[in-house]
């Protein structure tokens, strides 16, 4: 018999904002809070490079004008990148030239708000950039940051390099990425990643877990999935 937690629990929307005013971040955070976002602020591209190492978010405002490395830079060099080519971005900035615009989204924005503007222009803005995102995702693909497994190739990549899986690690890899920010007890595996009619002692999730974790670290991923002391697995936030 089956025995399943409870509905899985969806992470809210995390947005990414790179800019280098005080003033201008919390007029965004303003704007944002309150409609279960989670808000990440940086204020400069190197800032938001490294946070970016660590995870994807669903959607950045990046601003242009900054020191050192401006947001038109910023955002060439994320759309030049497997795990970012796709990342929905808003372009923020006071230059309100029809040029200034084009070169804004031929440099790979999605949008394009000038300053100033409202918190409403913007809540409506991210809502659509977001919206329109959903609905050009592969559902076919499931990420976790640079790992994605391709469901109908059954191939798993890591910053589009193959991964080589067994088929089990492979199930089990799947089940954990199409139910995010759950904990998944081994018996809960089992009923997922082995046929029904197999028997499958517990102990046996931890080998295949072990191996999984040993495929991902040669390609330099060393913290997908997290051990829930006394509950199981989960994969890591």
């Amino acid at each position: 018999m089956r025995h399943l937690l409870g509905a899985a629990k969806f992470m809210s929307p995390q947005i990414l904002v790179v800019e280098d005013e005080s003033g201008i971040r919390q007029l965004i955070s303003d704007a944002l809070n309150g409609h279960d976002y989670d808000i990440v602020m940086c204020n400069n591209a190197m800032t938001a490079k490294s946070q970016l190492s660590r995870s994807t978010p669903d959607l950045a405002i990046i601003d242009w004008m900054m020191p050192q490395i401006s947001g038109i830079d910023l955002i060439k060099s994320l759309r030049s990148k497997a795990d970012t080519a796709d990342l929905p971005i808003i372009m923020l900035t006071a230059r309100s030239t029809e040029d200034d615009t084009i070169a804004g989204l031929d440099a790979g924005a999605d949008d394009y708000i000038t300053k100033p503007f409202s918190p409403r222009e913007l809540l409506s803005r991210v809502q659509a950039v977001l919206r329109r995102a959903s609905g050009r995702q592969n559902p076919n693909v499931l990420s976790h940051g640079n790992l994605k497994l391709d469901k109908n190739s059954l191939r798993v990549t890591i910053d589009d390099k193959l991964v080589a899986l067994g088929q089990t690690e492979f199930k089990i890899l799947q089940f954990m990425l199409s139910n995010p920010n759950q904990v998944f007890t081994r018996e809960q595996l089992i009923n997922n990643a082995w046929d029904h009619n197999v028997l499958v002692e517990e102990r046996t999730v931890d080998v295949h877990i072990l191996r999984l974790r040993k495929a991902l670290r040669a390609h330099g991923v060393r913290k997908v999935i997290e051990t829930v002391r006394g509950a199981g697995y989960r994969l890591a936030t």
